[in-house]
Parts: C-alpha cells; sequence; structure tokens
C-alpha cells in the first residue's frame, strides 16, 4: 500500500520521463484489474497446499534479526543422522514423484497426438481476426489512453507486434484530415516497448519507399504521423538516413512527403531547435543524405528544396559549404602530392630536347656554310 502511494506521489510531482509515467499508470491500472492474468505464483510453482502455507508480513519500518550467525560455518556434530534421514526422505518423495512422471508422460504423449490431429490454418484466418479487433478497439476508444490500454490486453504471439503497427499506420492514414490521437497513440506504444519503436522504424522505411502507391491525402497523414513520432523523440531520428534528397533520387511524392515531414517538424520544435538538432554533430551521418555534399548540383537542389517550402533557414550550413566548395577544391588539387613537380619536368624536358634541336640544326647550317666557301676558292 506504501508503495503505491509513493507511486502516486512520484505521478503528481511530474519530474520523470514520460516512459516512467505510462509504466507507473499501467501498474495503477493493473491494480484496478486485481492484477488479473499475473498471478502471485504461477501454477508451476504453487506446490504447498493451502492449509500448509505460512504467510508473514514483514514492514520496512521494523526491525529484523539479520541472523548474522548463519553467515559462518559450523560443522554439524550429529552429520551422518542427518544424512540418512534426508536420504530416506528423498526416497519417499522421488517414490511419489516416479508414479506421477508416469502419469505425466501418458498425458503428454496425448497432447502429441492431439498436436498432430489438428489442422493447420493456411488462410491466415487468426490473423485477419487479430487485424480486426485491432481497427475495431482503435476506431470504438475515446481518446488514446484509453486504446492503449485496450490494445495491451490483447495477447499478441511474439513478432505479431508489427501488425499493430501496420494497422494503426493503416487506420491513420484512411482518415480524411490527420488526427493527433494516432501520433499520441503511436508514441505511447514506442515509450512503453522498444519492439514498437523498431517497428515503427520499420514502417518508416517501407512507406517512404511505397509513398509514390499513396495518394495525397493518405501520404499527408503518413508523414505528420512519423513528424510527430520526431518531434516527441519517440523515433529515433537516424531514420531520416533513408531520405536521400537529389533530384534523381525523389520523386513529385516523395518530395511533398519530405515537404509536409519537415514543415510538421518546424511547426512542432521551431526552426531553432529544428536547425540545432540537424546540426548535431553526432547526427551528420544521418543526415548527410538530406544535405549531399557530394557535389555542387545535389548541395544546390537541397537548398533550393528547403528555400522553397520556406525552411532556408535550415540550409545556413549548406550554404557556407556551397560557397567555399571552388577553394576547398583547389586545396585539395594542391594537395595532390607530385602533380607540380611532374608539370614542371615534363616542361624542362621539352625546353631540353628543343635545344639540342636548335644546337643541332645550327651545326649543321654552319657546314653547309664552310662546304660553299671552299668551292667558290677553288674556282678562283
Amino acid at each position: 500500500m506504501r508503495i503505491f502511494e509513493r507511486f502516486r506521489g512520484i505521478l503528481h510531482e511530474g519530474e520523470i520521463d514520460k516512459r516512467v509515467q505510462f509504466l507507473i499508470e499501467g501498474l495503477f491500472a493493473l491494480r484496478k484489474a486485481k492484477f488479473q492474468g499475473y498471478p502471485a505464483v504461477r501454477p508451476e510453482l504453487d506446490l504447498v497446499e493451502q492449509e500448509d502455507q505460512l504467510t508473514h508480513e514483514v514492514s520496512l519500518l521494523d526491525e529484523i534479526d539479520p541472523e548474522i550467525a548463519l553467515d559462518i560455518f559450523k560443522p554439524d556434530p550429529q552429520f551422518p543422522e542427518n544424512e540418512n534421514r534426508y536420504e530416506e526422505l528423498k526416497k519417499q518423495i522421488l517414490d511419489a514423484d516416479a508414479d506421477s512422471d508416469d502419469e505425466d508422460d501418458e498425458e503428454s504423449e496425448d497432447e502429441e497426438e492431439e498436436e498432430q490431429m489438428k489442422i493447420k490454418d493456411e488462410t491466415e484466418t487468426n490473423l485477419i481476426n487479430l487485424r480486426r479487433t485491432i481497427y475495431l478497439t482503435i476506431m470504438s476508444s475515446v481518446d488514446f489512453e484509453e486504446a492503449g490500454h485496450k490494445l495491451l490486453k490483447i495477447k499478441l504471439e511474439p513478432g505479431q507486434e508489427m501488425e499493430l503497427c501496420i494497422m494503426l499506420l493503416e487506420c491513420c492514414s484512411q482518415e480524411r484530415t490527420y488526427l493527433r490521437y494516432y501520433g499520441l497513440l503511436g508514441q505511447r506504444f514506442c515509450m512503453i516497448n522498444k519492439v514498437y519503436q523498431e517497428n515503427f522504424e520499420t514502417c518508416f522505411v517501407q512507406q517512404y519507399s511505397m509513398i509514390h502507391r499513396l495518394e495525397t491525402n493518405k501520404l499527408r497523414n503518413v508523414a505528420k504521423f512519423f513528424a510527430h513520432l520526431l518531434g516527441t523523440d519517440a523515433l529515433p531520428w537516424h531514420v531520416l538516413a533513408y531520405i536521400r534528397l537529389t533530384e534523381e533520387d525523389t520523386t513529385s511524392s516523395s518530395r511533398i512527403f519530405i515537404k509536409i515531414l519537415f514543415q510538421e517538424l518546424s511547426e512542432h520544435l521551431g526552426i531553432r531547435l529544428l536547425n540545432e538538432r540537424l546540426s548535431d554533430p553526432g547526427m551528420q551521418d544521418s543526415f548527410e543524405s538530406i544535405f549531399p555534399r557530394d557535389n555542387p548540383k545535389n548541395t544546390r537542389f537541397s537548398i533550393n528544396f528547403f528555400t522553397s517550402i520556406g525552411l532556408g533557414g535550415i540550409t545556413e550550413n549548406l550554404r557556407e559549404y556551397l560557397k567555399n566548395m571552388p577553394r576547398l577544391i583547389m586545396q585539395q588539387q594542391k594537395a595532390v602530392p607530385g602533380s607540380d613537380s611532374e608539370s614542371g619536368s615534363s616542361s624542362s624536358d621539352s625546353e631540353g630536347s628543343g635545344s639540342e634541336s636548335g644546337s643541332s640544326s645550327s651545326e649543321s647550317s654552319d657546314s653547309e656554310s664552310e662546304d660553299r666557301r671552299k668551292k667558290k676558292r677553288r674556282r678562283n
């Protein structure tokens, strides 16, 4: 009782994370339902009869004897007698267990035969029923808290959490206008269990890869849904690495999706905080595909895109990089070793060859002039 009072006090103080708040609220809901589905003792561990059980109530404020003497080893003077008594008791228990084991073996064989006789469902009827249950629960709830509480009561098999995420996203996309109800519900599941967070990240990748198949209305609702998850940190920002903002890698549908996504983020966070998030040094690897710096064409396209949708303020770093790009290219070219020396040596070699050819031509002209002089002397 005191523990729950303390939990209630923590909730009223309001100095805890949303995830912890949801967990405490879920604990109070289980208490209100008298812990149905959560027995104090599991059936396989309930081995003591009710009349033989002894319960003890211990308060945290009571003085309890720690019995420190038990921490010290003391030899048992009657060890052989106690060991014999233990062996006799062990035989009695094991003999009784042997009979029960035979009965258990028979029951297990019957269960195996029944499992072999079961008809396998290849029509996915169970999956369809699960989706119908999730859909009706989402659509019939008054608010996201009621919907989250009801959906958590649905017993999901391992791996079926993705079905809940897909149905939530599908219901959101079918609405005429975006309802914040779906974003709050998705945020709640991401905060409660990391499995849902990973599944929504997978949904983001799948939706973006098939964004050209969605109508404009569905596209807008999906973009606003994921913008809510990103703005509340329910979804990690490294999912933006799946978006590559270039003229070749985007279509008209994907550009509309990116536009609505970032406009919603700017409205939720503000342009200053959004710029700080996108300028985080530890996340630059994830944002490199949105603000490409591989060549000037892609860089200009990204700058022009965000400027056209009214978010030119988040491209300040990219503009500065584009402005200094010629100087950086010159520095990189100068940093290449041996480029200047090779060109200089090649030019000197060409000059040397030219001088050699000039000297040879001059020598040949001198020899011709001497021959002419000799001929003239002979004639004279």
